[in-house]
């Protein structure tokens, strides 16, 4: 019996593909307890058309996180913090530091944990960082350390 599964079954398959099973299991297990509701033209035509329509929210969101992550490419934060001798700062500049510097400067929230860094910046100067704006695209932010 064909049937569209409704989640996640471990033997079977995932949320949305159409699979073969047995009449008794597909009856007496997966229809009855909502895992599962049989495959005919009609929910099958439904099945499709969410699939659809959830490829395309997907690229739309794709879309906009490419603007956002080529928008931060473009832009400098400046931040001001006390240095001694040699450009070497008191304390140092951590990712929670730059996201808040992002959205004061430019208005662009950006959460800290997004912001990649090896270590927290400790001297002036300017360097780049790494943004994660979505699954497969970063942005490059250039971050200015000035003295206060």
């Amino acid at each position: 019996m064909k049937v569209i599964l409704l989640k996640d079954v471990k033997s079977l398959g995932k949320k949305g593909d159409i699979v073969n099973a047995k009449d008794g299991y597909a009856r007496n297990f997966l229809i009855p307890r909502g895992l599962a509701k049989e495959a005919t033209e009609g929910n099958v035509k439904v099945v499709e058309e969410q699939k659809a329509a959830k490829k395309l929210r997907e690229k739309e969101k794709r879309e906009e996180a490419q603007k956002l992550a080529d928008k931060i490419s473009n832009l400098t934060v400046k931040i001001k913090s006390k240095a001694g001798e040699n450009g070497k700062l008191f304390g140092s500049i951590t990712t929670k530091d730059i996201a808040q510097a992002l959205n004061k400067q430019h208005k662009i929230k950006v959460d800290k944990r997004k912001i990649v860094m090896d270590n927290n910046i400790k001297s002036l100067g300017a360097r780049y960082v790494e943004v994660k704006v979505y699954p497969q695209i970063t942005a490059k932010l250039k971050v200015e350390v000035v003295e206060q």
